[in-house]
């Protein structure tokens, strides 16, 4: 028989089947933890001018830390000077390592600069989390939808080799950040309006749990589809002191479950619409619900595509955003957090472009978002508004976790760059005590019958 003939007898189905099979194998060989990548899927070699070092490994401490103390003084490269300096005067020069947005905010903000130190990429993950990710590379998927996560094992990568832009999201939802984050005192801070001087400097405290972060080999069907359980209540100010929530996120296409407590009203009322652009309360529509931690909430009114990699200055190793024993407000300044505070290295990051879905709406239609290949962290993002206008910059600080063996990111800053004004979150300056990241816990609170309406009126009105 002619082979052109046997060819074409081969059904669109049979076609499929066997592009499917050479992707799971060519996933299945993927090199993670050999000569050619990390554990978590980054280029583990340097690049070709060396200004980005090979993969380091995972960071340690000196000597003598413990949770208790500030970090930043035990890391190893503490005494680092900047290999170069950015400002107003040559940001043209460095542009194609910067984003829009960094490059209009530095152009904009007199006197602010970005410091620029030697790279090190010293983000890892435990032994037994890195041999998740590998089975990721054939059990992970994603759902029809493009957009909800249907299967990984946890914790680990989902998606080291990832294919969508929606499955890079994915890899930082699922950040390794042990079963539980404790941040007992912290503050959620809004720069004033243009001439005023009035601050909102919001002291909370907060708790969440990660079911699926147990050590061993975890789904997200065998945690009831719970991606994680938050627990805040604000202490200050007096206009805000008393209000607390609890919210419960889903693996699946389920909406936030918010439970809302109001002290004048003495009453916890349930906020099924508290999620996606919504302003958050007492923020002066400065700063909505899905831009905490980066982006939180569904993927569903986006569609997300890589746009690539590039070679970009982002915040790293930045332990100067986690000393809770500097001042608030030497930290947070007028116009923007003081140049001391924060660090920039070269790093290798993936693009991300979420455009709104047609026939759904967001007050930010376009965004992007820009990830460190080592950690799959989301230290730059921006926001354009209805007009294809750039908006608004964050910036995300990352450092790595000693109690986890992985890097992690909490605090971070958004800039809106029409009105000039600024929020930052989980900011630990000026709060006495620092966050911790919690492995392994049996502790109530890392339980899901701490994050229900009747547990949070119960503790609010004592």
């Amino acid at each position: 028989m002619n082979p052109r003939r046997r060819l074409t007898k081969l059904t669109v189905t049979a076609m499929v089947a066997v592009l499917m099979l050479a992707d799971g194998i060519a996933l299945a060989d993927a090199d993670l933890g050999g000569a050619t990548l990390t554990q978590a899927g980054a280029e583990r070699a340097a690049n070709k001018s060396g200004t980005i070092p090979a993969w380091e490994g995972k960071d340690t401490p000196a000597a003598g830390w413990t949770p208790a103390q500030p970090r930043g003084a035990f890391w190893a490269h503490k005494g680092e000077k900047p290999l170069l300096t950015i400002d107003a005067g040559n940001v043209e020069k460095y542009a194609d390592k910067l984003t829009p947005g960094q490059v209009a905010f530095i152009k904009a903000t007199k006197g602010y600069k970005m410091d620029v130190y030697p790279t090190h990429r010293n983000c890892g993950a435990a032994d037994w989390v890195s041999a998740n990710t590998k089975r990721n590379l054939t059990e992970a998927r994603m759902a029809a939808d493009g957009v909800t996560l249907e299967n990984a094992v946890l914790p680990g990568v989902p998606f080291p080799q990832p294919k969508s832009g929606a499955e890079v999201m994915w890899n930082y939802k699922t950040r390794y950040r042990g079963v539980g984050l404790s941040v007992p005192s912290f503050y959620t801070v809004l720069s004033p309006r243009a001439g005023s001087d009035e601050w909102v400097d919001a002291n909370q405290e907060m708790d969440i749990f990660f079911p699926w972060a147990k050590k061993g080999a975890n789904t997200p069907q065998e945690v009831k589809q719970t991606l994680d359980a938050l627990y805040f209540q604000y202490k200050s100010p007096a206009a805000l002191a008393g209000q607390g929530a609890v919210g419960v996120s889903s693996f699946g296409a389920a909406p936030v479950e918010v439970s809302y407590y109001f002290p004048g009203q003495r009453r916890v009322r349930r906020m099924p619409s508290y999620s996606y652009d919504a302003p958050q309360i007492g923020m002066e529509n400065q700063y909505t619900v899905d831009q905490a931690f980066m982006f939180t909430g569904n993927l569903d009114r986006f569609d997300w595509k890589i746009v690539g990699k590039r070679e970009m200055y982002v915040p790293a190793n930045a332990f100067g955003m986690y000393d809770f024993k500097t001042k608030l407000h030497d930290v947070f300044q007028p116009q923007a957090i003081g140049n001391e505070h924060r660090r920039y290295e070269l790093h290798r990051v993936w693009v991300v472009e979420a455009t709104v879905k047609a026939g759904a709406r967001h007050t930010a239609p376009k965004k992007t978002f820009f990830f460190d290949e080592d950690s799959w962290l989301a230290v730059v993002s921006e926001d354009y508004d209805a007009q294809g206008k750039l908006w608004k910059l964050r910036e995300g600080f990352p450092i790595p976790v000693w109690e986890t063996g992985s890097c992690d990111l909490e605090t971070f800053v958004q800039y809106d760059l029409i009105t000039g004004r600024y929020v930052a979150d989980m900011a630990t300056a000026g709060a006495g005590k620092g966050m911790r990241w919690i492995p392994e816990s049996s502790e109530p609170r890392y339980k899901m019958d701490f994050y229900t309406a009747e547990s949070l009126r119960a503790r609010s009105e004592r």
